[in-house]
């Protein structure tokens, strides 16, 4: 008696489609740094004191 297959072999399956990596690639380039500046702190600080004048740089108050 012989063994029939049902499907015939189809091998391996296709690899990642190369606009996958290259979006994949891109998003480490961007996310990578910035997950970076806000994990040390290299960005400086940031809020909305940020741009108003504080007591710290001699502003008299009213």
């Amino acid at each position: 008696m012989s063994q029939t297959q049902l499907e015939p072999d189809r091998g391996s399956a296709p690899g990642t489609p190369r606009w996958v990596k290259v979006f994949g690639i891109i998003v480490i380039i961007v996310v990578l740094p910035v997950g970076i500046v806000m994990l040390t702190g290299l960005g400086g600080q940031h809020g909305p004191a940020r741009h108003a004048p504080s007591i710290e740089q001699g502003v008299p108050q009213p």
